[in-house]
């Protein structure tokens, strides 16, 4: 074996006892915030690890910071699905602007969703029912959820986008509920045909994204649109209106 054969070997030795310890710590620190979370709610029990885990990570494996806001949502969830699920009847404004689609998947099979942002408008429904319309769209993406994939993506098209839809306060609870209520669970945000007015809204609603979260949204170039799409995503999984295979299927039709 070469030396520079042999060196790769340790490396790659080192790094999988770096991953292993990681995994180690990750597994205790489950552990003793299932203790903490279960002592103060009881429910929590019924909640799997890959859940506690993702709160641990949101919150950088501190268990404290990540038991507070499990615990958080677990009120949060009582007390706005108190039925467990949005039925449809409680979202009808949003559905009726058919804005929302979801199918396909990205190469690792993480499922897809797409939002025509023209289309979305605000109505009499208001942002509660706004934020129950976001709900409906997690609990249907989770159903498409091939075994050991927890994350998905979602493709923001504002083509026709103008002030008539801008809607701050829709943008914000949107992004409070991924954040607090439903952290590492988006992978990417790639944002295409972007109009410059819509940087206006952009500005008042960026200071209110964590690190985490802006660093998961992309804008397209629109010369690069398909290409970088395509990086991710195969032509067949792609929707017709951004250059692939793909009919649009309004997600109440899913």
């Amino acid at each position: 074996m070469t030396m520079m054969g042999s060196e790769k070997m340790e490396i790659s030795i080192a790094r999988e006892k770096e991953r292993f310890g990681a995994n180690e710590i990750e597994k205790t620190k489950i552990s003793l915030m299932r203790i903490l979370v279960e002592r103060q709610d009881p429910s929590s029990k019924e909640v799997d690890d890959s859940t506690l885990r993702r709160f641990l990570r949101a919150r950088d494996l501190d268990v404290e910071k990540a038991s507070n806001m499990f615990l958080k949502y677990l009120n949060w969830k009582r007390n706005f699905v108190p039925n467990g699920s949005v039925s449809p009847t409680e979202i009808r404004h949003e559905l009726e602007q058919n804005k929302m689609f979801l199918q396909g998947s990205d190469k690792k099979g993480r499922p897809m969703a797409v939002v025509l942002a023209s289309r979305h408008f605000q109505h009499e429904g208001g942002v509660e029912e706004f934020k129950r319309f976001v709900v409906y769209l997690f609990d249907k993406i989770f159903t498409r959820m091939p075994p050991g994939e927890e994350k998905f993506i979602v493709i923001g098209d504002l083509k026709g986008w103008g002030y008539a839809n801008s809607d701050i306060r829709a943008y914000l609870a949107a992004l409070s509920l991924v954040q607090d209520y439903y952290p590492e669970r988006l992978e990417k945000l790639f944002l295409v045909h972007a109009p410059y007015i819509f940087m206006t809204a952009w500005k008042i609603v960026c200071p209110f994204i964590d690190q985490k979260t802006r660093n998961k949204i992309i804008f397209v170039d629109k010369k690069s649109l398909r290409s970088t799409l395509l990086e991710e995503i195969e032509e067949s999984q792609l929707p017709e209106t951004l250059g692939g295979k793909l009919p649009l299927v309004p997600i109440q039709n899913t």
